[in-house]
């Protein structure tokens, strides 16, 4: 039996002065403590409390990062969508 690869995650986080913060992760929840401890992204320092707002799975890091980038380029009004959507 081959070993299946752990999926990516593409999660969105909202901090707590309203701004969202996206980023990739194999375990989102792991990676959410560690923003809320401060040792996450630079940006999400002193922007707690975080929330986890949502999270989709991809199968590697490359097609995780691609959507990363698409996510990033849309507007506020439209990221929640693209967590429901294909994308």
């Amino acid at each position: 039996m081959a070993d299946v690869p752990a999926p990516w995650w593409l999660y969105l986080l909202e901090c707590g002065d309203g701004t969202w913060y996206a980023g990739i992760a194999l375990d989102p929840e792991a990676r959410l403590r560690l923003h809320a401890a401060g040792a996450g992204a630079r940006y999400t320092r002193g922007r707690g409390p975080l929330r986890l707002l949502a999270r989709r799975s991809f199968p590697d890091r490359a097609a995780a990062s691609r959507a990363e980038s698409q996510l990033k380029r849309l507007p506020k009004a439209r990221k929640l969508a693209f967590f429901e959507g294909a994308g």
